[in-house]
């Protein structure tokens, strides 16, 4: 294998972003975006693109449709490049272009998806394509690890540069997304694009700490109060976690604080589909789904509302648990009933 092989961009995904560059490269103010509950690649990815254009000259903002997650500031060049909505009204109409990162759903943008003019919007994204797309100007790879992957891309097409902010942002969005390289949308050209972003400077041991290895007591005792609520079906494969709306304020947890508890379940033996249900104070109820063998959660996700990967999606029902468990766990088992007589 080359040196030069994190750098040889794929000549079908080169032919799409370099119209996504030759855009961005003509804006003078880009606000970027991505889904709601940003986790980290979509964080990794939106910091190290606004770091990037800024390095060149042209003014981003970060705006997030639900709080921007506290666990990810670390990768941001500057914290104040992240304006939440309720106050980015001004950043929003001043932009010249979007750019949205990790989804192409109007739904997964939550109420930012009505400030977003398609002909000025453009997308950049690793997930399967949906019924409706937020931009007209669009790269939708699912071959890429991750929507870091083609931000990584973006920046070989245009020489760069690499400011520090952007090469960590991009190694933050491949390590969460692909599980610290263990899941099975991890490549070889992702340890590749890797190797390199080390030779750029990142402290893998630094990232992990950050990332892995510091949480707040709360979060630890979230993760008791879930595990006591673990379920199994072991004929059927699954395994669920259903965590009502008065553990996570009683705790002070947010949806960051949620991040990983599906993989407990996940974990377990003979699972095939896992799934977390947290109830909000609101009444509703959002699904994490995660799939070890056939069966496609995207296409779970999707009968709820929701989507994402093959084998990792998720969904919002405005519901509580006790309505949208018993639903899901009946539409799980029939599509491991499916995926079974398939293999």
């Amino acid at each position: 294998m080359s040196a030069a092989f994190p750098e040889e961009v794929p000549p079908a995904r080169a032919a799409r972003l370099t119209l996504v560059l030759e855009r961005l490269l003509g804006a003078r103010r880009v606000v970027l975006s991505t889904h709601v509950n940003a986790d980290g690649d979509a964080a990794g990815s939106t910091a190290a693109a606004a770091a990037w254009l800024e390095a060149l000259g042209i003014e981003a903002t970060i705006v997030h449709p639900t709080r921007s997650p506290a666990q990810y500031q670390f990768v941001l060049h500057r914290p104040d490049v992240v304006v939440e909505l309720p106050d980015a009204s001004s950043a929003l109409a001043a932009a010249d272009l979007f750019l949205v990162l990790d989804t192409s759903e109007p739904q997964r943008l939550g109420d930012l998806a009505r400030h977003l003019p398609p002909e000025r919007t453009l997308v950049v994204d690793h997930h399967p394509g949906g019924s409706e797309c937020v931009g007209e100007l669009a790269v939708q790879d699912t071959t890429a690890a991750a929507a870091a992957e083609l931000i990584h891309d973006l920046l070989v097409l245009a020489d760069g540069p690499w400011p520090p902010a952007a090469v960590l942002g991009i190694y933050v969005g491949l390590v969460t997304d692909t599980g610290s390289f263990r899941y099975s949308n991890t490549t070889p050209r992702a340890h590749a694009i890797a190797a390199r972003l080390l030779e750029r400077g990142v402290d893998p041991e630094a990232v992990y700490q950050r990332l892995f290895a510091t949480v707040p007591l709360h979060r630890v005792e979230l993760l008791r109060e879930a595990l006591a609520r673990l379920d199994v079906d072991v004929e059927a494969g699954l395994a669920w976690i259903v965590v009502p709306s008065e553990i996570a304020v009683r705790l002070g947890a947010d949806s960051e604080d949620f991040e990983g508890l599906v993989e407990h379940a996940r974990s377990i033996q003979g699972t095939e589909i896992a799934m977390l249900f947290r109830e909000t104070p609101e009444g509703e109820t959002k699904i994490s789904f995660r799939s070890n063998g056939h069966a496609d959660v995207n296409r779970l996700a999707r009968e709820f509302g929701g989507g994402g990967h093959v084998k990792a999606a998720g969904a919002k029902v405005s519901a509580p648990a006790d309505q949208v468990v018993p639903r899901v766990l009946a539409a799980a088992r029939a599509a491991q009933a499916l995926s079974g007589s398939s293999r």
